[in-house]
């Protein structure tokens, strides 16, 4: 078949809208009948009334005796009132049926009782004081709730109480997942390694039937299907044809050679809209097929992510007959310039937390395939279609991915890359579950830039001065501008290459970079990696042009050791901590200091505070020792201040 190429895609709203409009979405999904009791959280499918009342006899509504208010008048302090027990008063409970011809009650507390027989009473009582009258609450025959309506935890209740066991509701839509791909493996065969080459773990079905439950639908996750016509033809027919009320595809609907989801669509139904001018989410196919959405979804996780949360998630509650819902909304101001691409819409992952009087938001990885992207954002930029970027300093409007008051909590580093840092953020959890920290890998010398321009709170530095041997002071005063700021030292680390298992190359000399055959991966400029390298490489007199890869940068020490270990470098410069996770061998460089520069404006910050405490903590300093490497006995101290 010819590929599928993107000719009319469409802006989202006019998506959204095509979409949208095409069903009229409660009519899709049907009506069941549930016992009340289970009924939470469904929506009524027709108006509701109450059977009886509530409550069904007048009650007393305190514990007391019940009489008739006209024998207390007068009652008082100067002339106190004797009434007989079981003939003109009565004791009850509160709940107890009122006794025939009473319409009061008198608290206990208010009640001098002279003996078995007898009563005082000091003061008259009203009618129907402390008195619950037949249906206070309910009355028989009224409405009590319309259709279309959410139940709610209080609406379980009042329907029991007012005699109602079953009532008719919409049924929850059901959504059929039919994952496609040569290439796939089902998570749950997977071994203890990953799959080899070629082939792709299955966890899409997973992601979208977890989210088509948080929009309150079923998902039915239907066999993967290879990529053939004929056999996601004859799987959708099905699909169709099943008691699913909208039917998803997930991947192949892009313009490969193997993407068939369009040629399918069109095959079964209508095609609605071919692309969407969104990024993620541009292979967006949407489509009407059987009286029912057929929607395609992209492959990547991101990608398919944009889509359910534009077009799915909205049909899925207006099948429900409900408004799908508005995230919360906060100024924000992003840590950097943002550049975007003109004519697509995108949708920007990003870190936030409170630093002084803003909110700064810190990008995440752009990638459609990152996943974590999604499950570490706390909220969402959205750049229009129109927009090159959102310049440095500017104050636009994201979108909240987690409660407000969870960014009030973030502690926001910036700096350079340390394994110890996502282990101090799990220690500081550990003493307080309220806090978080968000860590953006930029590089020591951007960090020193973003504290110098109150983007973060603090951040982690380890730049060597070539001329003095000293660490971080100079490029303090330097980046700094003259605010006062600490270096806290989080420990002394190893440095160093880190290579392939048994060192093939024998590598074990700066020089031997620049041998034929040898590919580096290098860490990016700014960072102290890259200064610490280019430090030992003009010390041997190496011309960084001749190194093969010198130019091919990553942002932290993990990820120069997953290039090594997949073969897309022979060495990377970085921690042991990094080399010994990836089981990479280790040729030891030099030993550095790496500090954390707080200025002091955030010193008696709480979130702060947390922090230094948890570096005191034996707990997390024989954590960060086990990972190897680590000199910890420093940790804590405070190495200079200015």
């Amino acid at each position: 078949m010819k590929r599928t190429v993107y000719l009319e895609m469409q802006p989202l709203d006019q998506a959204r809208r095509a979409f949208l409009s095409s069903f009229d979405w409660p009519t899709l999904v049907g009506v069941e009948e549930l016992p009340t009791a289970e009924a939470l959280g469904r929506v009524t499918a027709e108006p509701v009334f109450a059977r009886w009342s509530s409550p069904s006899y007048h009650a007393a509504a305190m514990d007391g005796v019940a009489l008739a208010a006209a024998d207390t008048f007068g009652a008082s302090d100067e002339s106190p009132l004797r009434l007989a027990l079981a003939s003109q008063a009565w004791m009850v409970n509160t709940g107890h049926r009122l006794p025939p011809g009473t319409d009061a009650v008198v608290m206990i507390e208010q009640v001098h009782q002279v003996d078995d027989q007898t009563i005082e009473l000091r003061a008259p009582a009203f009618p129907w004081q402390h008195v619950r009258k037949v249906g206070e609450d309910i009355v028989a025959g009224e409405l009590l709730l319309p259709h279309h309506h959410l139940i709610e935890a209080p609406d379980v209740s009042a329907l029991l109480n007012a005699g109602v066991r079953d009532l008719p509701v919409l049924a929850r839509p059901k959504v059929a997942i039919i994952p496609t791909g040569s290439e796939l493996v089902h998570w749950s065969q997977a071994g203890q390694d990953p799959p080899p080459a070629g082939q792709i773990l299955e966890t899409n079905s997973v992601f979208l039937a977890s989210l088509v439950r948080s929009a309150g639908g079923e998902p039915v996750v239907l066999p993967p299907c290879p990529d053939q016509f004929e056999a996601i033809l004859q799987a959708v027919q099905a699909a169709l044809a099943s008691e699913a009320h909208m039917v998803l595809l997930n991947a192949g609907a892009s313009s490969g050679s193997k993407d068939y989801t369009l040629h399918v669509m069109r095959r079964v139904g209508e095609v609605l809209v071919h692309g969407v001018t969104v990024m993620p989410g541009k292979p967006s196919l949407l489509g009407r097929a059987a009286g029912k959405p057929l929607v395609g979804t992209p492959g990547y996780a991101v990608s398919a992510w944009v889509c359910f949360d534009q077009f799915i998630q909205p049909a899925l509650y207006l099948m429900q007959a409900q408004e799908p819902p508005q995230r919360q909304t906060i100024e924000v101001t992003p840590a950097r310039r943002l550049a975007s691409k003109l004519g697509h819409e995108e949708f920007l992952r990003v870190h936030l937390g409170r630093v002084g009087d803003q909110v700064v938001a810190t990008p995440l990885k752009r990638g459609a395939g990152t996943i974590t992207s999604l499950s570490r954002a706390d909220g969402l930029l959205r750049i229009g279609i129109d927009s090159d970027g959102i310049d440095e300093g500017a104050v636009v409007t994201a979108e909240l991915l987690r409660p407000r008051d969870a960014v009030e909590r973030t502690l926001v580093v910036a700096g350079s890359h340390d394994v110890t840092l996502d282990l101090l953020a799990d220690h500081m959890k550990r003493r307080d579950p309220r806090l978080r920290v968000s860590s953006s890998h930029v590089g020591s010398m951007a960090g020193l830039v973003a504290i110098a321009a109150g983007r973060c709170h603090l951040g982690g530095t380890h730049l060597l001065d070539p001329d003095t041997g000293e660490y971080n002071v100079s490029y303090l005063r330097r980046f700094l501008q003259g605010r006062p700021a600490r270096l806290v030292t989080l420990a002394l680390r190893q440095q160093g290459f880190m290579v392939k298992p048994g060192n093939p190359l024998g590598i074990s000399d700066i020089s031997d970079l620049a041998a034929g055959g040898v590919r580096l991966v290098n860490r990016q400029a700014g960072s102290g990696t890259r200064v610490l390298l280019d430090y030992h490489l003009a010390q041997q007199g190496v011309d960084p042009d001749a190194i093969a890869g010198y130019d091919q940068e990553e942002y932290t020490h993990m990820a120069v050791a997953v290039q090594v270990a997949a073969g897309g470098a022979d060495v990377g410069m970085g921690i042991l901590a990094a080399a010994r996770a990836l089981g990479l061998d280790f040729i030891p460089v030099a030993t550095e200091r790496y500090d954390l520069c707080i200025p002091l404006d955030h010193w008696e910050d709480p979130r702060v505070r947390a922090l230094l405490q948890t570096l005191e903590s034996p707990d997390f300093r024989r954590a960060v020792a086990e990972l190897g490497g680590y000199d910890v006995a420093p940790m804590g101290q405070v190495a200079w201040e200015g």
